[in-house]
């Protein structure tokens, strides 16, 4: 199986950056997609980005593409997501998660993080 811990969130002011990461361990992630969720109180967790491990294919959910940045560092086996121009409305819990296939649906993951909160203010 796949191990994931995401770390980075915080507090950060509205307009600010910050970038979460997700360090995996156990099987190599040559074969899987790696996503970024996230989940506010009372809401569905919904799908922001996510990349293709093996080739580093991007793809995004429209209203974050602006926005938010996902990248990999192979050799440390991590993924990053990079936002900017961060809203109040971005507050969240935010989860790593792993799937074999490009993927939107959460249900399409196999593994998750423990999640990571971060917390925008106006």
């Amino acid at each position: 199986q796949v191990q994931l811990a995401e770390s980075g969130g915080g507090l950060v002011q509205a307009g600010g950056s910050l970038r979460l990461s997700c360090a995996a361990s156990g099987r190599t992630l040559s074969s899987y997609t790696m996503g970024w969720f996230r989940q506010a109180p009372g809401k569905e967790r919904e799908f922001m980005a996510g990349i293709r491990w093996s080739d580093g294919y991007t793809y995004y959910e429209d209203s974050v593409k602006a926005r938010f940045t996902i990248s990999r560092d192979v050799a440390k086996k991590t993924v990053y997501l990079q936002m900017d121009s961060l809203k109040p409305e971005d507050t969240a819990v935010y989860y790593c998660a792993g799937g074999w296939i490009v993927a939107y649906e959460k249900s399409l993951f196999d593994y998750w993080g423990q999640g990571t909160q971060l917390t925008v203010s106006s």
